[in-house]
């Protein structure tokens, strides 16, 4: 990844020659004063700069900041055409009579106006701006054309906090070596964490580069106006309107306004802001102290009217426009029915689950109390992505179960086993809604103890980095090859695809419910856990309502929705929220962060840094101890939503939840709510009904079909009972093609239902293969299980593989050479955490991704191989891709170079490239393992390596993971201090 930009006047793509380099090249695009002086100043023919003003007068009246946009445009014109090709757009020289245009706005109308001018391209947009300060301003300011951004006031602020002390260190006026300057070494820190936010956001969309991130406007608007919108944003999708370009006037007056009225209280600070956390005069939030103070004495007393009383406080807030859900209002239809004429209790709890927070972001107490709890209601809880103990999957003596209904498997990471994978009633896949949407979890090493080490296979105080969901799913195919891998795997489990509320995500529903998934949820913008970088709480996704009603619209215009539960999630707190979501289309309901509080949480939003204060969000033991949550408080909160829920119902006139399901005529924006800003709001689209024949249905009225009963497995497991009732050895012979997908994966699932994670023995089911195996070969292996195919395989063989052993290799007979032609497909071995695989062939993009416990023998790679793997080891007995190693934390790689350039193709950020030699620990056992491989294959690769073993050995690098080094460091050194105080 890069986020090398360049500045200039871009040439003719379809005339090259060499005046396409002559551009200046910029690392990142957070630049300091001082470049930005260079660039402004400059009169190097091709590269001369300018500086447009985006101020307005605040004097003038209504519409001057229109006509100030408009006269921007021209100046921005009237510069290319006199040559300047940097043009920097400032908001500097604030004042009494000068207010600042958004410069997003400016930005945005600048460049679309000189893409419709024909100019664009001749020019590059600078924004010194005072407004930019956290990395989501960068990403919409380069998203909309900014090729370089000087946030001049965040550099300020950084001097200032220096001056007063607040920063450690002396005054930077004071050091005259630039590289000892305090505040130089805290503006370089600024800039490197904004440029690492930058990374993270632009990789959840699946791009590489910076370049093509600039100007992309991957965004969506929620609350302006469309025909604003269309004229400055234009090609952004807007879908429920708002304000416009007079309320955005008003707002940047009142700014200037406030800063240079007249002091009236002299101690008056400036607004401190409250975004992430609550302040009592700040921004408001659903979960203010008094909310949370209420809803844990209630859950604790166990009294209803403490319950109304929370409710009343929540609902109140979602009015003063902290939800979109806040401008409904219930519209009756029907004339309201007797409580006791309505659905139980017992009924609506089980549409009821609690959201996927993963063991590790919370601690075993919290977790295990959810589950208890779910568990007794008839509902759900989910494991998240985690893994989970196997003891849990045993009743207590009370009867109590702590085992999670819900298994989530974000494809085939972090815990992910076949003994996991049939102890669940469902199967979440997470593909795009990870501790935020569209991002893998990513969990602090501080927050890897040894616990949680285990139950993800990985090393205790290593960072887990869980791979974006475009490693290994690229399409609708791929995600509907996974659905039924996991459907193999354990049938009687449902298949949940997890969905983050974006535009377009009604396509996908419909292309989930196509793929056999009997359940899609839509994830709201809202939320986050104890997985979630900061940086990562805000600005990702949009409210559910906008999404599960898309949702609904798209499966129900296209007859899919009957087939399919939908399911949504993402700050739902009461009944009136579960009602909304229920007319908006969802037959199911999740809560986290309300879950998490009735057990104790009190929202101080450290999470990420293991230090709650309450034992709810840390794997501190010490802290841990403080946990006071009790199962009894999370059955009271959803009993309580049920009645209220119940109660609602009996005010509609309806008897069932079942009734409300996408009924949108129940609801109307409510117009009592009024606010300057909101008047424009429009949830017509929303609130659409889509006009279908009366046969079409509006809510899950009948299942899947997933062909199980064609698939291969249910022969093997005929041929492999003796295995599997009585641990006999058996050995069994079959055809392959490729119409087989998800080989062996059945068969593992009964394995692991019979005999737990430890499967059986080495060898006792061996099944000998000739052909073309299909997707997913092996996936999710479980031990004692041999598969040896002659012939060779697609994509994704051993996906998931907990054990046993995975040996392909060519026909004997073929005249081609081996090891310079591919023998199985691309994201082979995701997620694996044991076993064994032998190719004798090369493989393709992304092999051993996420491998945490497989050893593995290739003979060449594609590009990306061992990209976060966190164990096991892996050996290339050829040429790799590139970015070799990126993320990876834990484990060994073990390459040929045979042309000396395995250097340049590997990823610097997290290796050490160690060259091997006889007197290597490792040497032996490489030898062996290439020996086996030789045994197994009849590898001709191998066979020459070992003829000439002496000189071969010396080309073996070993990959080395930092992290892994420094963990493997500690560990041996508090095992020699431990054994020098054992002997005195």
């Amino acid at each position: 990844m890069s986020l090398t930009q360049y500045l200039g006047p871009a040439r003719n793509i379809l005339q090259p020659g060499p005046e396409h380099c002559r551009m200046l090249e910029l690392d990142q695009p957070v630049i300091t004063d001082d470049v930005l002086e260079q660039l402004r100043h400059s009169d190097i023919d091709g590269f001369r700069g300018t500086t447009l003003s985006i101020l307005f007068d605040a004097k003038q009246g209504p519409g001057s900041l229109g006509q100030r946009l408009e006269g921007l445009f021209a100046e921005a014109e009237a510069a290319i055409d006199a040559g300047r090709t940097l043009l920097v757009l400032s908001d500097r020289g604030v004042c009494a009579e000068k207010a600042p245009i958004p410069a997003l706005l400016a930005l945005s109308g600048i460049h679309h106006h000189l893409i419709r001018a024909g100019k664009r391209s001749q020019c590059s947009l600078i924004v010194e701006t005072g407004e930019a300060r956290e990395v989501h301003h960068f990403a919409l300011l380069v998203g909309y054309g900014a090729t370089a951004i000087n946030p001049y006031l965040a550099f300020q602020t950084l001097q200032d906090m220096v001056n007063q002390g607040l920063l450690v260190g002396q005054d930077g006026n004071d050091q005259a070596d630039e590289e000892t300057d305090i505040v130089y070494r805290y503006t370089k820190n600024y800039i490197k964490a904004i440029g690492k936010g930058l990374l993270k956001v632009f990789s959840k969309m699946g791009i590489s580069t910076l370049q093509s991130y600039c100007s992309a406007q991957i965004f969506e608007i929620v609350g302006l106006d469309q025909e604003f919108t269309a004229k400055y944003f234009p090609g952004t999708a807007s879908r429920i309107g708002g304000a416009g370009l007079k309320e955005i006037e008003i707002e940047s007056l009142m700014r200037p306004h406030d800063a240079y009225a007249e002091q009236v209280d002299p101690n008056r600070d400036l607004d401190r802001g409250s975004e992430y956390s609550w302040r009592r005069e700040g921004e408001m939030h659903l979960m203010s102290p008094e909310v949370i103070a209420q809803l844990q004495h209630a859950v604790r007393s166990g009294n209803r009217d403490d319950f109304r009383r929370y409710s009343t406080l929540v609902d109140n807030q979602s009015e003063q426009l902290c939800t979109l859900r806040g401008l409904f209002k219930f519209k009756r239809q029907n004339q309201a029915i007797p409580l006791d004429e309505v659905e139980p209790v017992s009924d609506i709890v089980k549409r009821f689950c609690t959201g996927a927070m993963s063991l590790g972001s919370i601690s075993s107490e919290a977790h295990e109390t959810l589950a208890i709890a779910m568990n007794r209601l008839g509902g759900k809880s989910n494991t998240g992505e985690g893994g989970e103990d196997s003891r849990r999957f045993t009743p207590d003596a009370n009867g109590d179960l702590r085992r999670s209904a819900i298994k989530q498997v974000a494809s085939g990471r972090f815990g992910v086993t076949p003994h996991y994978l049939v102890n669940a009633d469902e199967l979440q896949i997470k593909i795009a809604q990870g501790a935020k949407p569209g991002e893998g979890g990513q969990l602090p090493g501080h927050k890897v103890s040894e616990y949680i080490g285990e139950l993800r296979f990985s090393v205790p105080g290593v960072t887990l980095i869980s791979p974006p969901p475009h490693h290994d799913i690229y399409s609708i195919e791929d995600l509907a090859q996974l659905i039924f891998d996991l459907k193999n795997c354990n049938p009687k489990a449902d298949i949940t695809v997890k969905l983050v509320s974006e535009v377009g995500v009604g396509t996908v529903a419909a292309g989930v419910s196509k793929g056999h998934a009997e359940r899609v949820i839509i994830a709201g913008h809202d939320g986050g856990t104890g997985a979630s970088p900061a940086s990562s709480i805000k600005h990702a996704g949009i409210p559910w309502e906008i999404g599960l009603a898309e949702t609904q619209q798209t499966l129900v215009l296209n007859d899919l929705r009957g087939r399919i539960i939908v399911q949504t999630d993402g700050q739902l707190r009461t009944g009136r929220d579960v009602i909304i979501a229920a007319l908006l289309g969802a037959e199911e309901y999740a809560f986290a962060t309300v879950a998490l509080i009735t057990v104790g949480c009190i929202m101080m939003r450290k999470c990420h840094l293991n230090t709650c204060p309450v034992g709810v969000a840390t794997q501190d033991k010490a802290l841990r101890a403080k946990f006071t949550g009790k199962p009894e408080h999370v059955v009271n909160y959803f009993t309580f939503l049920a009645e209220e829920v119940r109660e609602l119902m009996a005010e509609l006139g309806v008897r069932t939840l079942d009734e409300l399901i996408g009924q949108t005529q129940y609801l109307e924006m409510d117009t009592a709510i009024k606010h300057w800003k909101s008047q424009g709001l429009d949830f017509s689209g929303i609130l659409t009904k889509p006009k279908v024949d009366a046969k079409v249905a509006t809510r899950r009225i009948q299942g899947q079909e997933h062909g199980l009963d064609k698939q291969l497995d249910n022969q093997l497991i005929q041929l492999a009972a003796p295995a599997l009732q009585h641990k006999e050895k058996v050995s069994i012979e079959l055809p392959i093609r490729n119409s087989n997908r998800t080989f062996g994966t059945m068969l593992s699932g009964q394995v692991a239902m019979q005999h737990g994670s430890e499967g059986l023995a080495e060898g006792t089911i061996n099944i000998n293969l000739t052909g073309i195996a299909g997707q997913s070969f092996g996936a999710f292996l479980a031990p004692g299980i041999d598969l040896k195919l002659i012939g060779e395989a697609n994509d994704y063989v051993g996906k998931g593989m907990a054990g046993g052993r995975i040996i392909i290799r060519p026909d004997p007979a073929s005249t081609f050479i081996w090891h310079e032609n591919s023998i199985v497909g691309n994201t082979v071995l995701y997620g694996a955490t044991g076993g064994e695989v032998y190719f004798a062939g090369k493989a393709g993009e992304r092999f051993c991704v996420r491998n945490s416990g497989v050893t593995a023998v290739v003979e060449g790679t594609g590009d990306h191989g061992c990209e976060y793997m966190t164990g096991g080891r892996m050996i290339c007995l050829g040429r790799t891709g590139r970015n070799f190693a990126a993320g990876m934390s834990g484990g060994f790689a073990y390459v040929l170079d045979g042309d000396n350039r395995f250097r340049r193709r590997c990823n610097p950020a997290m290796i050490d490239l160690e060259q091997m030699d006889a007197e290597d620990d490792d040497a032996q056992w490489l030898q062996e393992i290439i020996n086996r491989h030789h045994q197994l294959t009849g590898s001709p690769r191998a066979a020459e390596i070992l003829e000439d073993w002496e000189s071969y050995l010396p080309r073996f690098v070993r990959v080395f993971p930092r992290e892994y080094r420094r963990v493997l460091t500690e560990r041996a050194t508090k095992a020699l201090q431990k054994k020098e105080t054992a002997h005195g």
